[in-house]
């Protein structure tokens, strides 16, 4: 696969696998690695979050643990990476 590990922040209304490359991403403990069938051109970065929110309700976040290639992809959207939220003051 890719080589990528990203943690599942928030999952609501999900009824597809998450994919990259052209495969779903596998969870690790199954053991399983499916060859991408999509040569990537942007890859998915460590530390990052990545999100996808629609208007029939459904919203994944994930966080990026090992960086890899491929862009992230739900129902075939790609996911976007999630802007900071700004923190108030401490004056």
């Amino acid at each position: 696969m890719c080589g990528g590990e990203v943690i599942v922040i928030r999952a609501d209304g999900i009824t597809a696998d998450l994919e990259t490359g052209g495969q779903p991403l596998v969870d690790a403990a199954s053991g399983g690695s499916p060859q991408p069938t999509v040569q990537a051109d942007a890859g998915f970065l460590i530390g990052k979050r990545y999100e996808l929110g629609n208007d029939s309700g459904t919203r994944l976040e994930v966080m990026v643990t090992r960086a890899g290639g491929g862009p992230l992809i739900y129902g075939g959207q790609p996911l976007t990476t999630s802007q900071a939220k700004t923190l108030p003051a401490s004056d």
